[in-house]
């Protein structure tokens, strides 16, 4: 009888343990599955009827599949993985593609909508695959959004396999919040030249990271689904509101806290505490972890104690002391010291052999590292063309500035080697981050994404020409890096953001007055006429924009971003390239013609010219039809004599209408599509500063007959009611033709 009770109370004990264990490790509602094919359901999610928090959260499980697929609720997007820690979900979408053959087009859109849950902002990338691509995504639902990106190529050899930087592939982010996106692909030749290596576009969203681009990609892309990322959240309530409800069923159980949701949509998720694990969301919460039972959790050396939510050390037996953990402070009774003695002259003997050998071979591992990242550093700068710029250095020394020559380490250092708080901006060529260098000078580093590496010698000479710019409205190239796969550029820090973000501000009041407008354009047209003509070999932008014109704290404008621009041999006033810069910048005749010239900057001046006068956007969905870029919007409401229905209304008083008319009619003559009918960058500059002077100085009258024999006779055109040639003032007029 007494082995029987005895017996009896250990299946008890054993039945108790097994139960708690099951407790502790239940994560879906009582009675409710807890897995779908090979997909775990946590609870606030769940299959069937009461097993989820809301209707949003219930999930479908289809046994149709082998194995079983779970499923959103709209019944069509299935689902991949669900994150309680880290509040999202992981799902597939659908890819648009936009196809074109010698009898035809095939195409397919995309709509995908979801009904709480929202699209990770940072998890997520818009990509596009094609050589003759323009793809646009967009949403009305949660976060109202358009954006896009294009990739054009005419030739398979100019694709580099890993890159989606704009040819053969490209990237762009979302912003947060967004619940619902179309996507559209347009064609601007219909792949008519391509059709051989790329006879289709296709876009899509996909999880950062999830997507290798490769060149064969361009002539068989046969993938349809792509991992995405959801964030999730519980309710439409902050912690504090679901808290201060008496019933609220939905807030975080015992052992968890609560924090709200960072996606952009209200709600809220909880976390267990530190030394707890299970799931917050279900009663009676997070259950204790037993650090003793698992090494991982503790460092006890000794006797482990476990407690609720933590652990401490003690003493064993044989033992005395506070019993810390690492076993600091537990000595030997005074008993066993002899005996232990010994113990511990063998055990420190052993440690000390195994402590030597493995200094030894760390020792010997890190040179062998160092010799070879010095070894690969050498590589780089010479595949780089570090000797023909130590060459050039040497052969200027003493004659002319020219860049200096960083290290890898130097720049690590100035930037805490690339850490991601030091990034101030990106773009299609690469990141840029802000260094501080041993002497607390503040500057820009730019680190490339892509190298041609048949045009090393070319990069050199163009960092050396570009050093020695010497102009106070052109960002300073200080020198490079060349120990590194592709190089690193060195620039001036300028500290008060771009033109773009002063124009285009969130409130839509920009804060910048028109006299400081008309300056920051005159000194950008005089920095670019310098670029053209001044300097001993021109320099073309090719990717000039508002977000390219930096401004400093006296809102002094400052060109950058020359990643880019190509030099120009002084016998040719053209050249063709690859067709390169951004949507609503791009000058018409060089898209369709690919002949690069100075006016395909002109033209995008215009644009910028545009912005400045109206406070629009380059390319805005919003605009209706054609009037969807700037630069049609703003030729067509000239033509039609919209001027100042469509001018920004914090710059227009009556004192400067005459001068917003000039500088409209300037930025028209730049839209003008034949490059041959645009100015030059050198007469734009002029006009500009004209401008200001007539500003500066606007008692300065002249005689009027002096006037019109100097003026000739001079065309009119209409804007509004109001006639230019009648309405400019003599002196105006004056100013003008003495700028030109």
């Amino acid at each position: 009888m007494p082995f029987l009770r005895l017996l009896f109370l250990l299946i008890l004990l054993s039945e108790i343990k097994a139960a708690t264990v099951a407790s502790q490790s239940q994560t879906s509602k009582s009675g409710c599955p807890d897995k779908c094919g090979n997909v775990s359901v946590p609870y606030p999610f769940g299959i069937g009827d009461d097993c989820s928090i809301d209707e949003q959260f219930n999930l479908t499980c289809d046994a149709s599949f082998s194995p079983p697929k779970l499923f959103l609720p709209n019944g069509n997007i299935d689902v991949l993985e669900i994150s309680l820690l880290y509040g999202y979900l992981r799902i597939h979408v659908w890819m648009a593609r936009d196809c074109y053959n010698k009898s035809g087009q095939e195409d397919y859109s995309t709509t995908t909508e979801l009904a709480q849950f929202t699209f990770s902002d940072t998890r997520n990338r818009f990509t596009a695959i094609g050589c003759d691509t323009i793809a646009f995504i967009n949403g009305t639902e949660g976060q109202s959004y358009a954006s896009g990106c294009i990739s054009l190529c005419d030739d398979i050899a100019n694709v580099i396999n890993g890159s989606c930087a704009g040819i053969g592939c490209c990237q762009t982010t979302i912003p947060k919040g967004v619940m619902k996106y179309d996507i559209k692909i347009e064609s601007r030749n219909n792949h008519a030249n391509i059709l051989s290596f790329n006879p289709c576009s296709y876009a899509f969203l996909v999880e950062q990271n999830q997507f290798n681009f490769s060149s064969s990609y361009l002539q068989d892309f046969n993938a349809t689904e792509f991992p995405v990322i959801l964030d999730w959240a519980v309710g439409n309530e902050t912690c504090e509101e679901a808290k201060s409800r008496t019933t609220a069923a939905a807030e975080c159980h015992e052992n968890s806290y609560c924090y709200n949701s960072i996606n952009g949509r209200p709600g809220y998720l909880c976390n267990c505490t530190q030394g707890y694990r299970g799931n917050p969301y279900l009663p009676p919460g997070c259950q204790d972890i037993d650090e003793c039972s698992d090494p991982k959790f503790n460092n006890c050396l000794l006797q482990c104690n476990n407690t609720a939510g933590s652990f401490y050390c003690s003493c064993p037996a044989g033992y005395h002391g506070d019993g810390i953990r690492g076993g600091q402070g537990c000595e030997p009774d005074p008993d066993d010291v002899n005996q232990r003695i010994l113990g511990i002259k063998i055990a420190v003997g052993t440690c000390l052999g195994v402590l030597s050998l493995l200094v030894c071979s760390c020792l010997l591992y890190w040179t062998i590292r160092r010799r070879r990242l010095i070894l690969l550093r050498e590589k780089f700068f010479q595949q780089n063309g570090g000797l023909l710029l130590q060459q050039q250095i040497a052969s200027r020394r003493g004659v002319s500035e020219i860049a200096m020559i960083f290290t890898e380490e130097d720049l690590k250092k100035a930037t805490k080697n690339f850490d991601e708080s030091r990034v101030i901006g990106q773009g299609g060529y690469g990141t840029v981050y802000k260094g501080i260098l041993p002497n607390n000078r503040i500057v820009a580093i730019k680190k490339s994404k892509i190298m041609d590496k048949s045009q090393i010698s070319q990069f050199i000479n163009e960092v050396e020409i570009l050093s020695q710019i010497n102009h106070r409205n052109v960002v300073k190239l200080l020198g490079c890096c060349l120990e590194t796969e592709v190089p690193l550029l060195v620039y001036e820090f300028i500290s008060n953001g771009t033109l773009s973000q002063h124009i285009h501000h969130e409130s839509n009041e920009s804060s910048i007055p028109w006299e400081d407008r008309l300056r920051i354009a005159a000194e950008t047209a005089g920095a670019l006429a310098y670029l053209h003509s001044a300097h001993s070999i021109p320099v073309l932008h090719r990717d000039m924009k508002s977000a390219n014109i930096l401004l400093d704290e006296n809102y002094v404008a400052k060109i950058s971003d020359f990643g880019a621009s190509r030099l120009v041999p002084l016998d040719q006033t053209q050249m063709t390239t690859l067709v390169q810069g951004t949507l609503g910048y791009l000058d018409p005749e060089c898209f369709h013609t690919g002949q690069l010239t100075e006016k395909s900057d002109v033209y995008s001046f215009g644009v910028v010219l545009a912005e400045i006068l109206t406070g629009e956007k380059p390319l805005s969905l919003e605009r209706p039809g054609e009037y969807k870029s700037l630069a049609m919007y703003f030729v067509s409401s000239m033509k039609e004599n919209r001027l100042f229905q469509i001018l920004e209304d914090g710059i227009v008083d009556e004192k400067n209408k005459e001068q917003l008319m000039a500088v409209s009619e300037l930025a028209r003559r730049c839209l003008k599509v034949k490059g041959e009918d645009r100015p030059t960058m050198k007469e734009v500059a002029a006009e500009l500063e004209g401008l200001r002077r007539f500003q500066e100085h606007p008692w300065v009258q002249q005689n009027h007959e002096e006037t019109e024999y100097l003026l000739g006779k001079p065309s009119s055109y209409s804007v509004g009611d109001v006639n230019c040639q009648e309405s400019l003032s003599d002196g105006f007029i004056m100013a003008l033709e003495i700028a030109r």
